[in-house]
């Protein structure tokens, strides 16, 4: 309703599986609109898919939503005066405005069965033309209807359309029209009694008292369906406004085709919330001005709609990454020790028997590495002599005998520096450089793959510094050992 006292959004999913990161984006620019205008942002979850709608879904819905900062003003478990906020729970409201549609004509009961439906869509796909209803029910008589009733079947309602234009101003695309003809008598109640999307939306959205609906782009057709049905009921409309959709990198609709979509997979992965809103609030957009890095707070100043951008954004996963690894080196170190601990239980690893300033020291050695969080276990297991191994790489180098001269001779080096201090590899490398008689990568590589039992990674130097003189001279001991 237009006339609301303050601006009021909502996101509203339907919980049939995770959180898509498409519609994860939907939910922030709402978010973003609302706490940039003052407003509301209302969680409205669209549940009355009874077949693929599962509790657990919602429960990580919820989470997911949690997980990304994007806090709801009214929603399920926060009431409101516009509840109930499952639409599960708001069927009588349906059923009372389906009646109001009836009495004033603007519906009629279908009695086509889905096989009779399927029919005629593959009909006019072979006669190339757009499927649609072609109104079979629009003009039956009651003894049709009570004919069709006595074989059992139920009926859907279907809204009437009349032709001509069907328009509406979109504060991102500007005057949109539909041919009603084009659009075909939709369905506003199915025949188990069940609201259909598009006449649900309208009643919860006008009951919720909405001022603005923010969504994708793909809804477009189903704005020029919902403003009908605005009509019919007497109501004023929101202000609508479609932004563009994420795209995979052959410009198709993101889908389960192009890898991970969802918030939850990304979150298993290691990326950061910090860094997925922020990416997905400046993909595509000029809301940063060529600025990368943003807080929650500079996203909420500086939201605007018209800069979102009306083409469609393509995901890059490598991007997403480099951002996530900014956010990481400039994470504070306890929170970021807090937050690789299942991953590092994922792994294996008893993180109950680790010491927590031991591993802040680990992970301070080695975080400007990391991409996500998923990488700290690799890295961090340089660090735990059980999990210590040497990959193929390493292998192959420590095969090569000049490469095993120089593990002895440093190996020998640190033997010789003793007592060890905090200095003891900064001088055994200098000592190393002028005796080994080689530098750069054939002098270094061997210590790497020798120490960490990889060739490439966190600085070399961190590293021994952090296992410690004993832990380094075993290592070197086990390499001149092993027979590769």
């Amino acid at each position: 309703m237009t006339g609301a006292a303050q601006p009021r959004v909502r996101f509203a999913p339907s919980p049939t599986g995770d959180l898509h990161i498409g519609n994860a984006r939907t939910a922030l620019f709402n978010w973003l609109f609302a706490r940039h205008t003052g407003g509301a942002f209302i969680l409205r979850i669209e549940d009355t898919d009874r077949e693929r709608t599962e509790d657990v879904f919602i429960a990580n819905l919820l989470e997911d939503l949690r997980w990304l900062s994007l806090d709801w003003d009214e929603g399920p478990d926060r009431a409101g005066a516009c509840g109930p906020y499952r639409q599960s729970e708001r069927l009588d409201l349906y059923r009372e405005h389906l009646a109001r549609l009836i009495d004033a004509g603007w519906v009629y009961p279908c009695y086509c069965t889905e096989a009779e439906l399927e029919a005629e869509r593959a009909a006019l796909l072979a006669r190339r033309m757009a499927p649609r209803y072609l109104g079979k029910c629009r003009q039956l008589t009651d003894a049709e209807r009570r004919r069709y009733e006595r074989e059992g079947r139920c009926p859907a309602y279907r809204f009437r359309v009349a032709e001509g234009p069907v328009g509406f101003t979109d504060l991102i695309r500007g005057e949109m029209s539909f041919r009603g003809e084009a659009l075909g008598d939709f369905i506003v109640v199915r025949s188990n009694g069940i609201p259909a999307y598009n006449f649900a939306c309208v009643v919860d959205d006008h009951l919720m008292a909405i001022s603005h609906v923010i969504r994708g782009e793909d809804h477009l057709s189903n704005t020029a369906l919902q403003c009908l049905l605005y009509r019919a009921l007497g109501f004023d409309p929101p202000v609508f406004a479609h932004h563009a959709l994420i795209l995979g990198q052959d410009r198709a609709k993101l889908g389960k085709r192009h890898g991970a979509v969802s918030v939850r997979a990304f979150r298993e992965r290691g990326i950061l919330p910090q860094a997925l809103s922020n990416y997905l609030a400046i993909l595509g957009s000029s809301l940063t001005e060529k600025q990368e890095i943003c807080t929650q707070e500079s996203l909420v100043r500086d939201f605007s709609l018209d800069r979102t951008g009306r083409g469609g954004a393509v995901f890059d996963e490598a991007k997403l990454a480099w951002l996530n690894a900014l956010y990481l080196k400039r994470m504070p170190l306890d929170d970021l020790t807090a937050r690789i601990l299942p991953f590092l239980e994922r792994e294996g690893m008893d993180v109950r028997r680790l010491d927590r300033r031991w591993l802040m020291a680990l992970v301070e050695a080695v975080r400007d590495n990391w991409m996500t969080l998923a990488d700290a276990p690799r890295h961090l297991n340089v660090f735990f002599d059980e999990r210590h191994t040497w990959n193929d790489e390493a292998r192959t180098v420590l095969m090569d005998e000049n490469a095993r001269r120089v593990v002895r001779l440093f190996r020998d080096l640190l033997l010789a520096d003793l007592p060890p201090d905090e200095q003891v590899f900064a001088r055994s490398l200098k000592a190393l450089r002028k005796q080994a008689g080689v530098k750069g990568r054939a002098l270094y590589l061997p210590l790497r793959a020798a120490v960490t039992g990889a060739t490439e990674g966190p600085e070399l130097d961190r590293i021994m510094a952090a296992l410690g003189w004993e832990a380094v001279v075993q290592r070197l001991d086990r390499v001149l050992r092993e027979s590769f």
